[in-house]
């Protein structure tokens, strides 16, 4: 199991537009009943299910380990993980911006359901829109 520390130093190598998690948060946050992790230090996601909905909270590769097929890996594993615990249905938000975790989430079965307009703020520039995408978990 990955740690709070290794979560956020992965966490701070991997998101350099936005503020990253610290150790703090990510303890916080798996302290809470309906939140798991799922991965390493080279590449996790933390999410939540509860009831019968699965959220990706945060997914990191770390940057020397990307192209490689781990986020992908770490998204089916936690997929799986999430139906184990009763989810039907997963969603995610994205930074627009995001091209390379856009085409992830798509090649996996997240299709758009939305958009949050100027929801990431980005030092020095305009605010990018949020892309709200969601999976159907039953099929897999």
């Amino acid at each position: 199991m990955i740690s709070p520390a290794d979560m956020a130093a992965t966490h701070a190598a991997a998101f350099t537009q936005a503020r990253p998690w610290s150790a703090g948060e990510f303890a916080e946050l798996l302290a809470q009943r309906f939140c798991h992790a799922e991965g390493d230090r080279s590449c996790f996601a933390l999410f939540r299910v509860i009831a019968d909905e699965a959220e990706l909270l945060t997914i990191a590769t770390h940057p020397d380990l990307r192209r490689q097929g781990r986020a992908k890996n770490c998204m089916l594993r936690w997929h799986d993980r999430a139906r184990n615990l009763g989810a039907t249905q997963a969603f995610l938000d994205v930074a627009a911006d995001n091209h390379a975790a856009l085409a992830l989430y798509s090649a996996i079965g997240y299709t758009e359901n939305g958009r949050r307009p100027q929801y990431y703020p980005r030092a020095g520039a305009a605010p990018c829109d949020a892309v709200l995408m969601t999976c159907d978990l039953s099929q897999g």
